[in-house]
């Protein structure tokens, strides 16, 4: 998994996906026959083939945070997509100063002088002190909008068998959708691999790339939150792919679902049944665009989702990969509403 560990170490929070664009394109290339970035910033791999036309969809971006006012006390921050603020007290971060980084780390005011905490810190009052005055800071080039990426540190757990991090939400699903276009290189579907920009701050990406493509149907491979620390268990690390029949904002494609539903059980592939009340994805945007795509959401779950240190399975990551694998390794069909 060293090129998931590639992904996850790159800074690419949304709008600023270059970073992790460049690397997917190039990793790519080889094994489609077309690949482009699209005036919003998606990159877009096509492999031709027969069959119906099949988009498969990971989002670039990761949550991240942009400086919103300087002073001496160090900077103030404005959220890019949404953060668990109490999870980066105490955070290393680095940010962007004319093309360099300052290390600087997650505090408060009462945090900083060793006062009781005695609410539940909201992101306005977090600081990153990086050490520098004001002045300094202007001088080396932080800027009000300048970004602040999360530190890209990657740790195994469990003797390897779980991988912890920033933005596994969701370069998994690039990493994923990467090998898919490895292992499926020879054969005949037809199939646009999309990498999104901006799914945190709005699932813009997924639905401006649709137009271009006008896909006969779609997948979100994205991730999930975990509950295996409840009392009732539906997603939990090891227990494989997580498949979406609904989310706080749609329902996802019934003959997409049953699809892989059967796959799943004919290859022994395990698979978790996903309902939420919070959340969605680009699969959102993408089934109301151009009339209406039948599309699906299947992914990994996280736990600590949305936090600086995420976690997830090995294990899941590659059952999520031989799932679609053996959904797409001959010419898809057209699948009803």
């Amino acid at each position: 998994m060293d090129f998931l560990k590639r992904l996850m170490e790159l800074p690419g929070p949304s709008g600023d996906e270059w970073r992790v664009r460049e690397l997917i394109k190039k990793e790519i290339k080889p094994y489609v026959d077309e690949v482009h970035t699209d005036k919003f910033g998606n990159l877009i791999a096509h492999h031709k083939g027969r069959g119906a036309k099949v988009m498969l969809v990971a989002h670039m971006d990761e949550i991240g945070l942009m400086v919103k006012s300087i002073d001496n006390y160090g900077i103030a921050c404005s959220e890019v997509g949404g953060f668990e603020a109490v999870s980066l007290l105490g955070e290393v971060v680095e940010v962007e100063a004319k093309g360099k980084f300052i290390t600087g780390i997650v505090t408060t005011r009462e945090m900083a002088n060793d006062d009781e905490i005695k609410n539940v810190i909201k992101i306005e009052e977090i600081i990153i002190d990086t050490g520098f005055s004001k002045e300094e800071m202007h001088k080396l080039g932080v800027e009000i909008g300048s970004y602040i990426h999360l530190h890209p540190r990657v740790v195994s757990l469990r003797n390897g068998k779980l991988i912890a991090g920033k933005a596994l939400d969701d370069r998994i699903g690039c990493f994923a959708l990467i090998e898919l276009a490895k292992r499926l290189k020879k054969k005949e579907s037809d199939i646009y691999y999309v990498f999104t920009v901006q799914e945190e701050i709005g699932l813009y990406g997924g639905e401006t790339s649709v137009y271009s493509i006008e896909p006969d149907w779609a997948i979100a491979v994205d991730t999930t939150s975990t509950n295996d620390f409840g009392d009732q268990v539906t997603r939990k690390i090891g227990g494989g792919p997580c498949l979406t029949i609904k989310d706080a904002d749609m329902i996802t494609n019934r003959s997409i679902n049953d699809m892989l539903k059967e796959v799943a059980k004919k290859k022994n592939i395990p698979l978790q049944l996903d309902i939420s009340d919070f959340g969605t994805t680009d699969a959102l945007t993408i089934s109301v665009a151009k009339g209406g795509i039948p599309c699906t959401v299947l992914g990994v779950a996280i736990r600590n989702i949305h936090t600086a240190v995420g976690i997830a399975s090995l294990h899941d990551i590659q059952h999520l990969i031989q799932l679609l694998e053996e959904l797409l390794k001959e010419p898809a069909k057209k699948c009803n509403l």
